[in-house]
């Protein structure tokens, strides 16, 4: 009879007796602990630094800027701070038109930098918006020369008083007052060679990408660092939950966790 097909002999599963695991020649299966298990201690936070200045753009439109920076700020590692200049945010988080001037109307004019405090939206208890504009048509408030910098310094005495500034600036290259104030310049793209390539004539360079995994799109993460120059810190799939949660005004409410899981690092 083959080897395969041969009954092997039964023999009792081994149970412990009364005295197992008192004395030292005891198996080490059935042996008692002497102490109890460790408990399991939560771990302590950890060291996030310094609050930083956070600034999002784009080379094209339809990129995601203003998705990936109101998920950031949905989930800060401190009370966030968001910049609006492209004029969307609210309309992300399915608020109603601001009923104030915002950062475009005050660059315009020739009040002071502190009057910026009192155009701050609060969006979360632990989320205040800066709106671009009170019009929400017509054209684009003249900017007043200087304001830039002014904008910067503002943006940096917040996070030196504990809060995350996270700036939506929208499609192009954003103003160099504000690259240089920035700890961080993350560009959101997708795997789009007409994207990238516009990137690769820019003057500022990102300090990290944020990469969209668009389907059917044959530029990967390695393609897009060779040609910015700069690491994917983040890649967030596509996801068309993210554009019903948009139309339906619920962006605070419904962000998709696998869209919100890979930026949990980019808040951190």
């Amino acid at each position: 009879m083959p080897r395969h097909l041969r009954r092997r002999p039964y023999r009792p599963r081994r149970t412990p007796s009364s005295g197992a695991g008192v004395g030292p020649r005891a198996s080490r299966r059935y042996r008692r602990p002497d102490r109890l298990p460790p408990c399991n201690r939560p771990r302590p936070p950890a060291d996030r630094g310094n609050v930083t200045v956070t600034v999002f753009c784009a080379a094209n439109g339809g990129s995601g800027t203003t998705v990936v920076a109101a998920t950031v700020a949905l989930h800060p590692a401190a009370p966030a701070l968001l910049v609006d200049l492209d004029g969307d945010l609210p309309r992300a988080f399915g608020l109603p038109a601001p009923d104030r001037p915002g950062v475009a109307d005050w660059k315009a004019s020739d009040a002071p930098v502190q009057h910026l405090d009192d155009l701050l939206i609060q969006v979360t208890p632990s989320v205040r918006l800066l709106p671009h504009r009170l019009a929400p048509r017509g054209p684009e408030p003249m900017r007043a020369s200087g304001r830039a910098s002014d904008l910067a310094r503002w943006l940096r005495d917040r996070s030196d008083a504990g809060e995350q500034v996270l700036v939506d600036a929208g499609t192009g290259e954003p103003p160099g007052d504000l690259i240089q104030a920035a700890d961080t310049n993350l560009l959101v793209t997708r795997g789009c060679y007409v994207g990238i390539r516009r990137i690769e004539t820019s003057a500022a360079v990102p300090t990290g990408v944020v990469l969209v995994g668009e389907p059917g799109r044959k530029i990967g993460a390695r393609e897009v660092e060779r040609a910015i120059g700069a690491a994917v810190v983040a890649r967030v799939p596509w996801d068309s939950r993210v554009a019903t949660a948009i139309d339906t005004g619920l962006l605070m409410r419904r962000v998709p966790r696998a869209v919100s899981r890979p930026l949990m690092r980019v808040a951190a």
